[in-house]
């Protein structure tokens, strides 16, 4: 049995230019090797996978590749990498410190690496602070960092800082996309859109879900499958209960919410997206706020048809009532019945144009 190797380690960027989203970091780098004016202390800081350790990697074997202190095979001689959260005391510093003075047997550069740099200890930060200020002409410093706010404002001053940002579902979608094609995996476009939608920015998330869904789905990735295994309601259960709303079917919407129920999920999150869903296709009805939708393309094309059947006004009344119920539903001692009534409120919209609302559920 061959060893499996996640997809956020088997497809981790080996250049800049394979780095996802992050071009205002990784052509600044390049352009500072290219013209020698690269700074001696760096700071990477920002969310959780979006490529810190990556590009600090990337950065440290460029400058090996151009000092020629790579070997044939391609290894790094002079590059150091220390994970500040299990290393993180005085003395672990201190002989750092003690490494740093001794100048390189090979090429120009000693390149140190310090992963979750905020975990240093304060007396270790203080030891750090000299070497960091004046370090010798050979040694360069990566640090990188998902908490800036915890690193002291004297490291900060030392430190040419890169703020990693995180990345937009259209470049985790399509990244997922190229993963796809070359591991033969099909997929729905709109269930990549729901992975990347979930990762929220941080493309090692995205790619941890998925390897799961992946599995689950023996390599075929649907909508259907992304919303069950991420505990998702899925888009076409709020459509649904839209259109029953619209035809003033009570019974069936109720009877639609309580299988949503029976599934495990929470009807004050469902309330919330029952909103949420109203919100967009109020959206779906201009062509200049349609961008505003966060869904894929042919949900998008769903949700346009849907807000075809509403006008404004019965939209922006039942966005009123989804709001109302989930302002009130901790406060109920039925948070059940607060939904329900809202069901009720929404499939009566369209039954008599001018309906007066009840405001206090």
């Amino acid at each position: 049995m061959e060893n499996f190797i996640v997809s956020a380690r088997k497809y981790r960027p080996q250049e800049f230019d394979t780095v996802v989203g992050q071009s205002h970091i990784t052509d600044t780098l390049e352009h500072a090797i290219e013209e020698n004016q690269l700074a001696q202390a760096l700071l990477f800081c920002g969310p959780r996978g979006v490529g810190k350790t990556t590009c600090a990697r990337i950065l440290a074997r460029k400058i090996n590749e151009k000092d020629g202190s790579v070997s044939e095979d391609g290894f790094a001689y002079n590059i150091y990498e220390l994970d500040a959260a299990s290393n993180n005391s005085v003395d672990d510093i201190r002989e750092l410190i003690d490494q740093v003075r001794f100048a390189p047997q090979v090429g120009k550069y000693k390149v140190y690496i310090i992963d979750e740099v905020h975990m240093l200890s304060s007396a270790a930060f203080n030891a750090f602070l000299k070497t960091l200020e004046e370090p010798p002409a050979h040694a360069i410093f990566i640090l990188a960092t998902t908490e800036k706010h915890k690193i002291i404002p004297t490291i900060l001053s030392r430190c040419q800082i890169y703020d990693f940002k995180r990345i937009i579902i259209e470049d985790i979608q399509g990244h997922l996309r190229n993963i796809a094609q070359k591991e033969s995996i099909q997929y729905e476009d709109d269930a990549l859109y729901l992975i990347a939608q979930k990762a929220d920015g941080a493309l090692r998330d995205a790619l941890s879900i998925f390897d799961r869904l992946s599995t689950f789905s023996q390599k075929n990735i649907t909508l259907a499958k992304a919303a069950e295994v991420l505990n998702i309601l899925d888009y076409d259960q709020y459509l649904k209960i839209v259109d029953l709303a619209k035809e003033n079917k009570i019974p069936e919407v109720l009877s639609a919410f309580n299988e949503i129920v029976k599934k495990g999920f929470d009807s004050h999150i469902f309330i919330a997206g029952l909103g949420n869903h109203f919100r967009d296709l109020m959206m779906a009805q201009n062509a200049s706020t349609i961008d505003l939708i966060e869904v894929g393309e042919q949900t998008k094309t769903k949700f346009v048809e849907q807000a075809q059947k509403w006008n404004a006004q019965q939209l922006i009344d039942a966005i009123e009532i989804c709001n109302h119920a989930d302002i009130n539903y901790k406060n109920s001692k039925n948070p059940r019945l607060t939904v329900e009534i809202a069901l009720m409120q929404l499939a009566s919209i369209t039954a008599n144009g001018d309906i007066n609302k009840k405001k206090s559920l």
